[in-house]
């Protein structure tokens, strides 16, 4: 049946997009900025020329209204604070003297000055700065990044859209200053945010804006009825203003619930919605609540955080429904494209049939406009799209890829009882002090030391032939034995190996998986400079040989101290990937928490004691509805005990989170039954130990005292405070000592003098309990 054309015609849009260029171009310019070898107006020439082209990028695919103020040098809710004024008082004077330097100090921190702290961007694995705000905090208006980004699109005769993020969502994502009471809430803040809000917005209004876009993703969670009236309030406010542009109010991650009935009343003049399978009930929403007559609707019906090419058919049938809903519907992808990397066409190692299964952003703009033509002229305009799309997406379902029978027996074969340990973690705590014979206070790190240059460059010789597998491992069992040395010297009780031969905590594992593709250019930025390359997660998974042992054993065989085995857990597996979509994610974590439990068991065959299996994104991954979360972590935690339960009591099992708010997944912690967790905890001064100490929690932990996102080296002094802070909420008998989370991304001389100053700070606070 042929669609009727729409009764305006629909636009493409997109509310971000990658910000590092083909090349990383950005994270090369910043991190040459940092080095001084990259000028501040050659850093700012490379962003400019980045800004422009991906403008004409999407300009170039058809989309009619290009995004602007999504560029950033590190991260879109620092831009915020400082768009409203939000420095910390500890940064003024820094900002004051150079604003780019102070910029990358609240992002990064200096020798001197900590940085803002850092967590993920709802349940994605982008991270953002958190705002620090308090009862005595001034704002003000500094729209010049903004205002000058909309005019460099405009200048370029494009249509522009300025994206904010939107007040009641900064206010809902800041915690309170140093200083501040702890049950001090932001949101208390809104009256004197609105005025700023305004002044940005005639700025804007000034600079040539017809649209602003105002991101209120933190009301798709659960919110209070005080956090829904102060969202009506904001957007009444700002509706009422006289002086500025039309007001797209943006949602997306999850279904809008109680909050889209406060928003369709909202006197705004548009809304952009999810309409992907997490946010379907949006769509029944929105039609229980009248629509949205005479308003702009914005339908994100193309996925924006998965690579997988969107089944056509589908979304013009949800775009159809809304016509019939809104004044006028366009057609988006249901966030920025941030969270996907830039082109599939330029990956040359895919087999090119499932290269036709995958959009990346760029291929993402095209199915977007391809949906706007077939909305707004019918359906037979498009046919020929609509006929590849059937044909690429029967390929996919019908794949060997994707269905491997032995695979799905193993997992449906799984019993409660291979998910659990043998005897309680009383038991095994006895069992392991016996065997490993560690002091009070263990020092250990979380896995990985610097990924340097020499070993970036080693790999690369490999992949090109430039070196044979025999000179590659002994470029590894070198820097095996270098690391070794340095923390049998530094002291450090728990060791590792170092993880030289490892590209990415996932990718390693994905490109020894089958099921699993990897890219060579998918590059997605998860904090400031850092860009990491998500495998994909297509097809059923299984492990044909051992993955670790190789080289743990190598580690072990060379020191006396225990040399823990280091996995990425299931869950992370999933999270850190592009993760299929055509079954449920509790399926395909049994998956691999099955091929991880075989490397589990060889490692323990293999000699080693302590196992670290890393789950970072736990937390990260937990639906952001609360009726969502029990589904959630029954099939998470039983993957982990899955991955984990097959050793004996006297094997140690770690596990390690970082960089998230894991107060209310306590339980599910303990549910992990893991041994030992370590958790970061150095930027928010050890909130996650007075969270497991609330909660009870039975088991031993390391909550971090080095904060390896940032430059700085702390004291022996300073990590002695934090660990003595630890030990308010944790007895010594059961707290670790550890960096908040692995040392790849830090170079050698802050790493060693920083590691030296933990061991330091051990042995200072083990003679304080010991009287001595």
């Amino acid at each position: 049946m042929t669609a009727k054309p729409a009764a305006a015609a629909a636009l493409a849009t997109v509310y971000g997009y990658p910000r590092q260029g083909q090349n990383r171009e950005l994270k090369k310019a910043v991190e040459g900025y940092w080095k001084g070898t990259v000028s501040a107006d050659v850093l700012e020439g490379t962003a400019r020329a980045l800004r422009r082209s991906h403008w004409r990028q999407l300009a170039g695919a058809g989309i009619q209204e290009v995004p602007t103020g999504d560029f950033s040098y590190y991260d879109h809710v620092l831009d915020t604070s400082v768009m409203v004024g939000a420095v910390p008082h500890r940064h003024r004077d820094a900002v004051a003297a150079d604003a780019l330097d102070g910029y990358f100090a609240m992002a990064r921190g200096t020798q001197d000055l900590a940085p803002l702290e850092m967590t993920k961007w709802f349940n994605t694995n982008y991270h953002y700065l958190v705002p620090e705000l308090g009862p005595d905090v001034v704002f003000g208006a500094h729209s010049g990044k903004q205002v000058a980004e909309l005019r460099e699109a405009l200048a370029l005769g494009l249509d522009a859209r300025p994206v904010l993020v939107g007040p009641v969502t900064y206010l809902l994502l800041a915690k309170p200053a140093p200083g501040v009471a702890a049950d001090f809430e932001p949101l208390t803040l809104l009256d004197r945010l609105l005025p700023v809000y305004a002044e940005v917005l005639a700025d804007l209004r000034a600079a040539g804006a017809e649209w602003v876009q105002l991101d209120e993703p933190a009301l798709v969670q659960d919110r209070s009825p005080a956090e829904l009236n102060a969202a009506g309030r904001a957007y009444r406010d700002l509706a009422a203003l006289t002086d500025r542009p039309k007001l797209l109010v943006a949602s997306y991650f999850d279904r809008l619930g109680e909050a889209l009935p406060v928003l369709a009343k909202a006197p705004v003049d548009g809304l952009a919605l999810d309409f992907t399978d997490a946010a379907a009930a949006n769509l029944d929403a929105l039609a229980a609540v009248g629509g949205l007559p005479g308003k702009r609707l914005v339908a994100g019906v193309v996925d924006g955080r998965n690579i997988w090419i969107n089944d056509l058919e589908k979304s013009l049938a949800t775009l159809g429904t809304l016509l019939g809903l809104a004044g006028r519907v366009d057609v988006a992808a249901s966030c920025s494209l941030l969270h996907v990397p830039l082109d599939a066409a330029v990956e040359r190692d895919i087999d090119p049939q499932i290269l036709r299964w995958l959009a990346f952003a760029k291929q993402k703009t095209t199915e977007l406009v391809t949906l706007a033509r077939g909305l707004a002229q019918g359906t037979d305009t498009i046919a020929a799209e609509l006929a590849a799309n059937r044909a690429d997406l029967a390929s996919r379902a019908n794949s060997g890829l994707t269905h491997d029978p032995a695979v799905r027996a193993r997992a449906a074969a799984v019993t409660d009882a291979d998910g659990r340990r043998a005897q309680p973690y009383a038991d095994r705590a006895a069992a392991q002090r016996a065997h490993l014979g560690l002091p009070l206070l263990p020092t250990t790190t979380i896995g990985s030391f610097p990924q340097t240059g020499e070993l970036r460059s080693a790999r690369a010789d490999l992949r090109a032939g430039r070196t044979d597998t025999a000179g590659y491992e002994e470029r590894i069992e070198a820097e095996i034995r270098e690391v070794l040395a340095f923390q049998e010297k530094a002291g450090l009780d728990v060791l590792v190996h170092g993880e030289p031969e490892r590209n990415d905590m996932v990718q390693y594992f994905a490109e020894q998986l089958t099921g699993y593709l990897a890219t060579r250019h998918g590059w997605v930025q998860s904090y400031g400079t850092r860009y990491v390359r998500p495998p994909v997660l297509a097809g059923d998974i299984s492990r044909p040989e051992p993955m670790t042992v190789r080289w743990t054993s190598y580690a072990q065989a060379r020191t006396t101290r225990p040399v823990k085995g280091m996995l990425t857990g299931p869950v992370t597996m999933l999270a850190w990937s592009f993760v299929r979509d055509d079954q449920p994610l509790g399926d395909t974590a049994r998956q691999v928490a099955l091929a991880l439990r075989e490397e589990v068991n060889d490692l323990e065959a293999a000699g080693t004691s302590v196992i670290q299996v890393d789950e970072p994104a736990l937390r990260e991954t937990l639906p952001l509805r609360a009726a969502d979360h029990g589904a959630y972590l029954a099939w998470a935690t039983e993957a982990f005990r899955l991955t984990t339960s097959g050793v004996r009591d006297r094997t140690q099992i770690h596990t390690h989170m970082c960089y998230a708010e894991f107060g209310d997944i306590v339980q599910a912690i303990d549910d992990l039954d893991a041994d030992v967790i370590s958790l970061e905890a150095a930027r928010s001064r050890m909130q996650v130990a007075r969270e497991l100490a609330a909660h009870g929690y039975p088991r031993e932990a390391g909550p971090g005292v080095y904060d390896i996102h940032s430059p700085r080296v702390p004291s022996a002094d300073e990590a002695a405070a934090l660990l003595r802070k630890g030990l308010e909420a944790i007895p010594a008998a059961r707290l670790w000592v550890n960096p908040d989370c692995g040392l790849k991304t830090r170079g050698w001389p802050e790493t060693r003098a920083s590691l030296e100053h933990l061991v330091a700070a051990a042995r200072t606070v083990r003679a304080e309990l010991s009287g001595s």
